[in-house]
């Protein structure tokens, strides 16, 4: 009842965290429980040392904007891919993937490379129903090539190593990218999509990867100071915000006072709303927990299903449902205390289990009826919804497929972790 009750506030149009507080304070009242326990169980779960690190990379990724980044990434993968057919999509999707790995969210990697690529591909003929979802499914890529905000907050709740995670995020990530690039590369060849006459001479690639190479080396440094334990995946995040400021203002010379007053200010906002999703989801949790409904769900489903790989089936379909509607952090935070015991229960690698979490509802970010990253890049491209729907299918085809690969070839996730952890 607690489950179907949260779902009709959503679908009542209440923002997701007072949905998850109103529902978790009729479910305390209900039980006569202390309403104190409503302001405990919220700082409890925002009062966390490693939450610390969601700022820090939202105002790291911030930094890195403003302070002229992306334009050097999507120059240098102009000069890398830009004379393949349907160059420019390939351009826009690997720039989405560098992008992504600097700040880690899908709508910021969206809204940042669509709003330099898709005037670029429609003046050079694409059609916009065709580019303007490709750049959506693309940023959706945000969330899995760490550092990754989903992955942090899934780490903390699962108590699972987070720089383990970040590592398992990379070779989906890829994968992600490389299907969506094959993609683009079929239906340039099939519309005369042509990219630049020639290709670039190898000098100028030099140059331009020359150019982007601090923009680039970030995630290597973060990944690779907690792999060796110089810091924690929290104090990666200091590291992060340092390293773009000190980047932005005395080597590019872009980042202006009043820039880091704006990045400072967009922090603020995106950290309040995360971080009250996360309150509200810690009291959501308990309550759940104290009425038993994860081990009900869990008893259910582990009668109703035989073998790890069809209950993993199931949990994809209720996710990519789910993703529609609900955004990425919200999500995490709903249905990791659901599944967690769960997955446990059957034996499935937790680090495993997080990745495929993260990739069912990144997709669902790029999805109809609700998906975000439509409405970013379709407000860039002047491109409703249903214009877009035509193209977007077969992207949407790609994404599962890697998806499918993802839950049931462990290996692609754990392939890293095992190997550097």
């Amino acid at each position: 009842m607690i489950i179907l009750a949260l779902f009709t506030v959503f679908l009542l149009g209440f923002p997701i965290a007072f949905s998850l507080g109103m529902v978790s304070l009729g479910q305390i009242l209900i039980n006569d429980f202390p309403v104190l326990v409503v302001i405990q169980r919220m700082f409890t779960g925002a009062d966390s040392i490693a939450l610390t690190a969601i700022p820090l990379f939202i105002l790291s990724g911030g930094l890195m904007y403003k302070g002229g980044m992306s334009k050097r990434i999507v120059n240098f993968a102009d000069l890398l891919l830009g004379h393949f057919p349907s160059g420019l999509a390939m351009v826009s999707i690997l720039a989405c993937m560098f992008f992504a790995a600097i700040t880690g969210s899908a709508i910021a990697a969206t809204a940042a490379i669509g709003g330099i690529m898709i005037p670029l591909m429609v003046e050079k003929g694409y059609d916009k129903k065709f580019c303007t979802p490709l750049v959506a499914c693309g940023g959706s890529i945000g969330p899995i090539i760490p550092p990754s905000i989903p992955l942090l907050i899934f780490g903390v709740m699962a108590n699972v190593s987070v720089a383990k995670l970040f590592l398992g995020g990379f070779l989906p990530g890829l994968l992600m990218g490389a299907g969506l690039m094959g993609y683009s590369y079929v239906v340039g060849k099939n519309r005369g999509y042509i990219g630049r006459e020639t290709k670039a001479p190898s000098n100028e690639v030099f140059k331009a990867a020359k150019d982007a190479l601090l923009a680039l080396l970030m995630p290597i440094i973060i990944i690779g100071g907690i792999m060796s334990g110089l810091f924690t995946p929290t104090e990666s995040g200091t590291i992060a915000v340092f390293y773009a400021l000190g980047v932005g203002m005395f080597v590019y010379r872009e980042l202006t006072l009043s820039d880091l007053w704006e990045a400072l200010r967009d922090c603020a906002k995106s950290t309040g709303q995360v971080l009250v999703v996360v309150a509200f989801a810690s009291l959501f949790t308990w309550v759940i927990t104290v009425n038993n409904i994860p081990q009900e769900v869990g008893a259910y489903l582990s009668a109703a299903i035989g073998n790890k790989y069809v209950l993993l089936l199931v949990i994809n379909v209720i996710l990519l449902i789910a993703g529609t509607f609900i955004d990425t952090t919200s999500a995490v935070v709903i249905f990791t205390p659901l599944f967690l015991p769960l997955a446990k229960s059957f034996g499935i690698d937790l680090i495993h289990f997080g990745l495929i979490m993260a990739v069912n509802l990144t997709i669902g970010m790029c999805t109809p009826p609700l998906g975000v990253c439509l409405f970013v890049s379709g407000s860039v491209a002047k491109v409703s919804l249903k214009e877009q729907f035509k193209d977007l299918m077969p992207m949407l085809v790609v994404l599962l497929t890697v998806l499918m690969i993802v839950t049931y070839v462990p290996e692609i996730v754990l392939m890293l972790p095992n190997f550097l952890g």
